[in-house]
């Protein structure tokens, strides 16, 4: 058996990670000993013995729906979001004059990889919205990465999942040297998934009693406040951007 959690994962939140793992582990009963960390998650994510795992609404909608089953989706009680929801945030350096995203179009715009919802889809999709495009994009392969390439002058503007900017907030030290000029419309928090055939019921209620039974440190460090139901055409309904062009071929 696989579980995996590797979304929010970092040297600073991966002990309450793993006390997590522990505390979904007893309420099942059974499942691996450790969660797997490295290597290939889509691997994990499409492996039939993929216990529980956490992917982005783009690769779920993309790719994995139809082969996957979706378990819940984490609310994080983000400020501006419904439950179950987050958005991306639009980082520029503080010492950026410009004020409004519009004016970032033509600038070096960094993003994670484009199969992320929130470092390329959500800003993509707010901008088609408005009438432009981020059209100078820099790949990263992180948000972190993403927010530190901004920050160090390698680009001028990344947009970073909410979540994960609570964590580059609380544990980065170049997060000082940023600021968010705007957010993006929210959309349905990343889903937790398990290979098809296994009980999603069973999975969410494990993690949602898991959740109730963490010492509150956790909780807070990992920021969950539940996993709620939300069905997959929440994450079908969101539409899927055009590539960067380096990545089309």
């Amino acid at each position: 058996m696989i579980a995996s959690l590797p979304m929010y994962d970092r040297p600073e939140t991966a002990a309450a990670h793993d006390r997590f793992w522990h505390a979904i582990r007893d309420q099942l009963g059974h499942g691996p000993a450790a969660l797997t960390r490295g290597g290939d998650p889509w691997q994990h994510w499409q492996s039939p013995d993929l216990l529980l795992s956490q992917t982005c609404g783009y690769p779920y909608r993309a790719r994995l729906h139809g082969h996957v089953t979706l378990v819940g989706t984490p609310d994080f009680g983000l400020e501006g979001c419904p439950p179950g929801h987050y958005r991306s945030l639009l980082v520029a350096r503080h010492d950026d004059p410009r004020g409004d995203a519009s004016a970032f179009a033509a600038a070096p715009f960094a993003y994670n990889e484009a199969l992320s919802q929130s470092g390329w889809a959500a800003p993509q999709n707010m901008a088609a919205a408005q009438g432009y495009a981020f059209a100078n994009p820099v790949r990263t392969g992180g948000h972190r990465a993403s927010a530190q390439a901004v920050a160090e002058g390698r680009a001028d503007i990344a947009a970073i999942d909410a979540q994960t900017w609570r964590m580059i907030a609380r544990y980065d030290a170049f997060a000082a040297d940023l600021r968010v000029i705007a957010c993006t419309p929210p959309s349905p928090a990343l889903p937790y998934i398990t290979a098809t055939g296994n009980d999603p019921a069973l999975l969410l209620r494990a993690l949602n009693a898991a959740i109730a039974a963490l010492e509150d440190a956790d909780r807070e460090t990992l920021g969950l406040r539940a996993v709620l139901p939300l069905p997959a055409a929440a994450y079908l309904a969101v539409p899927n951007p055009p590539p960067p062009a380096s990545e089309t071929g």
